[in-house]
């Protein structure tokens, strides 16, 4: 590929456009964007210097991104309308395509331009809504509009693919979808038809540039003035230079604005609130270590009562931005999300299979700010807030007319934070959190497995029970003199055995008359007397058309086991039908299973998690109590 070489129509030194479909390269010595035409080299003016981000990438770098080689072969700066800036790489790929990285909060996201679908409807800029989704983009998946701004262009180096001016504004509309794709509509030529980049969130790994780290380079040069408050003069210490855009004197308790490390004073914060983790605390947490640098106060308003809780901002250089919040003594660590990853259904929620449902919608506002932050924060902005549970998670919406955030929290137990940042005394939990979990719901599981154990014991023991017949006898009854007169008979001994039941099964061929029989089981070597009764009756009949029955001819009573040794039964028979003949078979079998034994078995390993399931009803009815939303409550509004 040939180069082609030109002089900086400002300075005059040298410039070459090595890439031949670069369309500005930015001069090294005079930061002037010089623009090749059909005719003739064109200054578009000076850039400002670029601001240190501690990005780990740079102009020159080699990767690959799917098998197919590239270069980072230039660098532009773009401002945000809430302050900061973020970077945007373009790399040269040896296929001849140009891929843009955008890289934003230690997040780096590759696009690629493609030519908009005919039969897309894309609205105007002014138009567009966050939240809205607009399917007609990919054929592949629904895009959500996450973010509309304008940006400025700040700085840039190196060679770039588009006609960059310097301090030029565009409006922009970012897009996510449920899967990581991003995609950016760029209204800076044509409102009607924009252009469009699509892609993905990336990694490093992702493109052959894992080993690439962030060069040692010294925090922004900041004059000695520049660090001292404009309010008192106090000393400041900035901890991230170069991505914060507002800080807070900790002298006189001033909000300040931060412009390219010069101080303005904003206003004096009342009500001075004092952190329980003070700024500048470092801890180690599961994703990292990160060092506080910020700190707010935040409120809702909700049925006339004020709730406040607090926020610390974590930083650090290689993750980016994470938060820590704390509410009535509950702490959760907080990490954003790509809005398209999260399904937004109304009363509920949807994140990775999960299902989160709805806890509060309210106007949530800033009361009080201290440390350093990456946008223009101030006292009082406010933005309406959806928070969505799902112990121990919580997903959390900020929407405004610019842009949707969603985050995930996840809960933490008051000694894991103070063992995190090593620091003791954090005031204790009161309530119940929204995201708090029930920690006693590992006896649900073991109670499943009790039950199963059971279960299977009992089938084993019906199956395998030993039902061993120890006597059986069949008795003629013969006529009586009168309705009072009993018929009595002595078995044979026969031998019972030590620890195992005993049923007692008499059978009468009855028809709508009745057998009584009484008797006892007599030790003969220790005269024990273990008494029972078995009524042998069975009814039958048709009523109005319909059959009916009751009673059994063949009934049976159970007894507890008795000590081992030789019995002998008695048995004492009355009849209905006195005057006629009866039969009675007298069965005795050792060993029975009892349903009713399996069934209390059951029972009592049930009373514990019964005992918890009532205990989780009240903690989720605690829960709730102050959700506009809550479960638990009447239509009346009672309780």
């Amino acid at each position: 590929m040939s180069v082609v070489q030109a002089f900086c129509p400002s300075c005059g030194a040298p410039v070459e456009f090595r890439r031949g479909l670069s369309v500005v390269v930015v001069c090294e010595y005079c930061r002037s964007v010089v623009a090749r035409g059909d005719r003739a080299i064109e200054d578009l003016g000076k850039v400002a210097e670029l601001v240190e981000t501690g990005s780990p990438l740079q102009v020159g770098l080699r990767g690959a991104y799917q098998g197919i080689a590239f270069e980072l072969t230039g660098r532009a700066q773009l401002g945000h309308e809430m302050g900061g800036v973020w970077d945007e790489w373009y790399a040269a790929f040896s296929d001849g395509r140009w891929g843009w990285i955008a890289e934003a909060q230690g997040r780096f996201y590759l696009t690629f331009q493609r030519s908009l679908p005919q039969q897309a409807l894309i609205p105007p800029f002014e138009a567009l809504q966050p939240g809205q989704r607009l399917g007609s983009i990919s054929s592949a998946v629904s895009l959500m509009i996450a973010e509309k701004g304008v940006a400025t262009s700040l700085g840039a180096q190196g060679e770039i693919p588009y006609r960059l001016v310097p301090g030029e504004r565009h409006a922009y509309a970012d897009l996510s979808g449920p899967h990581g794709e991003f995609a950016t509509l760029d209204y800076s030529e044509d409102s009607a038809r924009p252009l469009l980049f699509i892609g993905r969130e990336v990694t490093l790994e992702d493109l052959g540039l894992a080993a690439a780290a962030a060069p040692k380079r010294q925090a922004r040069r900041v004059e000695s003035h520049q660090l001292n408050c404009p309010n008192c003069g106090g000393r400041l210490e900035l901890r991230v230079p170069d991505q914060a855009q507002r800080v807070t004197c900790p002298n006189c308790n001033s909000l300040l604005d931060i412009n390219q490390g010069q101080l303005r004073y904003l206003e004096t914060l009342k009500n001075l609130v004092t952190p329980a983790i003070p700024i500048g605390s470092k801890g180690n947490f599961t994703v990292g270590s990160f060092q506080v640098i910020g700190y707010l106060q935040r409120f809702v308003v909700f049925e006339g009562v004020t709730y406040y809780w607090e926020e610390y901002l974590l930083y650090e250089p290689k993750i980016g931005f994470r938060w820590l919040v704390q509410s009535d003594g509950h702490w959760s660590f907080v990490e954003t999300l790509a809005p398209g990853t999260v399904e937004d259904q109304g009363n509920k929620a949807r994140y990775a299979d999960r299902d989160f449902k709805i806890f509060q919608h309210a106007r949530a506002g800033v009361a009080y700010v201290l440390g350093e932050f990456y946008w223009k924060v101030s006292v009082g902005e406010a933005v309406q807030a959806t928070d969505y549970v799902s112990p121990p998670l919580m997903l959390s919406k900020e929407a405004t007319q610019q842009e949707i955030n969603w985050s995930l929290a996840t809960y933490l137990k008051k000694e894991e934070v103070e063992q995190a940042l090593g620091i003791s005394g954090l005031p204790a939990p009161t309530g119940v959190a929204p995201n708090q979990p029930f920690l006693h719901k590992y006896i649900y599981r073991l109670w499943g497995w009790m039950l199963l154990s059971v279960f299977l014991l009992g089938l084993v023991v019906i199956i395998t029970g030993p039902r061993r017949e120890v006597y059986k006898n069949s008795f003629t009854l013969e006529p009586r003199k009168s309705a009072d007169d009993t018929q009595v008979f002595f078995s044979d001994p026969f031998e019972l055995k030590a620890r195992e039941n005993i049923r007692i099964t008499a059978t009468a061929p009855v028809n709508n008359t009745w057998v009584y029989a009484e008797g006892d089981l007599i030790n003969e070597e220790t005269g024990l007397v273990q008494p029972f009764a078995v009524p042998v009756e069975y009814y039958s009949g048709v009523d109005g058309g319909e059959s009916w029955s009751e009673g059994s001819r063949e009934p049976d009573v159970h007894l507890s086991s008795l000590p081992a040794g030789k019995y002998t039964l008695r048995l004492e028979v009355q009849w209905e039908k006195w005057q006629e003949p009866q039969m009675l078979t007298v069965r005795i079998v050792q060993g029975v299973p009892r349903l009713l034994y399996w069934l209390l078995a059951m029972a009592a390993v049930s009373i514990i998690p019964i005992l918890t399931l009532l205990a989780q009803w009240n903690f989720e009815k605690r829960r709730w109590q102050d959700s506009e939303f809550n479960p638990y409550q009447s239509s009346s509004g009672d309780d």
